[in-house]
């Protein structure tokens, strides 16, 4: 029997979504799916179907265990050619929630484990034709900065036919 799907830990970024979410539905098909904008945290996580409730308090005291911080989005980025994306200006926050969930759970390295190091982004297309994203990130400028206050870990679930949804929220302390 195979296996659920793998769920995922998200900071979602939901000041983003005015100057995202149009660029995100044409170039990133999980945008459809219902996932919000946001910074991956951890995916793929525990599937779906073994999620316990030792997990899920788990992940509320790890959540409890770090301050809600404020972000700010001021630029664009690329992975290669293919990927655009909005930087955080101070992405250590973001970076050691990854890391204490990975401590907390050491068989869920974010992506697999297949990146060496790890760069908090809010993906804003992917694709394969470069001049249309460029377009994209000239649209972008004028939006930004993004800015808001990361409040809570974000459990997103997918379902048989692909469609993602929050399980839970773990709020942050303050």
């Amino acid at each position: 029997m195979p296996l659920s799907p793998p769920s995922a830990l998200l900071v979602t970024i939901p000041e983003a979504e005015s100057l995202v979410r149009e660029h995100r539905l044409r170039f990133d098909p999980v945008t459809e799916r219902g996932v919000p904008a946001h910074v991956t945290a951890i995916h793929p996580f525990i599937a779906r179907d073994e999620l316990d409730e030792a997990a899920l308090d788990r992940l509320a005291e790890l959540a409890e265990a770090h301050e809600a911080f404020d972000y700010s989005f001021s630029r664009s980025a690329w992975f290669g050619t293919e990927v655009l994306y909005l930087a955080p200006d101070d992405p250590e926050p973001f970076l050691r929630l990854t890391e204490a969930i990975v401590r907390a759970f050491p068989d869920h390295p974010p992506y697999e484990g297949v990146y060496d190091e790890v760069t908090p982004h809010l993906t804003v297309a992917l694709g394969t034709d470069g001049a249309d994203l460029g377009a994209v990130e000239a649209t972008l400028r004028d939006g930004l900065p993004v800015t808001g206050r990361a409040r809570h870990l974000t459990l997103m679930t997918e379902d048989d036919e692909g469609r993602w949804s929050v399980r839970r929220e773990f709020p942050f302390s303050g």
